[in-house]
């Protein structure tokens, strides 16, 4: 990745996705403020939004609202939907993208972070309509092939330090090494 201070960073998270994989691939919860850094990459920050359902406070959804907020991600909340057959969804994937199609063409970088394959229309629309890089951070292990092929840069959470905490445990884990891939930017 060549990254430049100047470059103006938008940064969309998929919550959901990002924590559960983490809680499922390393049994580990995440640290949002070494995520957001580690994607940022030391460029002008513009605006980092994080995604989420809400569902029931008993759960302790609320301390991790305020651990993203305190991160530095501004909160897009949804109540989770439960259908008749019991099953629930809360899904973002519309709302993430409308935004990030909106306050791209004020971006030089389109940082999304989520491994969900659905995403790769609106990477190529934003890279092939608008002309922006975009760039994924997520698990290599669960980030959709698709996805991580059709971005300029794909970057492992795993290779981001102390963006890991082992659960049960105060300070931060040590990241596993992981791996970073550029794709040559066509037009």
């Amino acid at each position: 990745m060549i990254s430049r201070p100047n470059q103006r960073v938008g940064v969309f998270l998929d919550a959901q996705n990002i924590y559960h994989s983490a809680k499922n691939l390393h049994k580990a919860r995440v640290n949002f403020q070494e995520l957001l850094k580690g994607a940022v990459s030391g460029r002008q920050l513009v605006k980092a939004t994080a995604y989420v359902a809400k569902s029931d406070p008993s759960t302790g959804e609320d301390s991790f609202f305020e651990a993203l907020r305190q991160a530095g991600f501004d909160l897009r909340v949804k109540d989770l939907q439960v259908y008749a057959d019991g099953a629930k969804k809360a899904d973002w994937d519309v709302g993430l993208a409308v935004d990030a199609m909106r306050l791209a063409p004020s971006l030089d970088v389109v940082v999304l972070i989520t491994g969900d394959g659905d995403f790769v229309p609106l990477i190529e629309y934003i890279r092939q309509g608008l002309g922006r890089t975009v760039e994924v951070v997520a698990f290599l292990r669960t980030a959709s092939r698709q996805l991580r092929e059709n971005v300029d840069f794909f970057k492992d959470l795993d290779s981001i330090p102390r963006a890991l905490m082992p659960i049960g445990r105060g300070r931060a884990g040590s990241a596993r090494g992981g791996n970073q891939t550029r794709r040559k930017r066509t037009k």
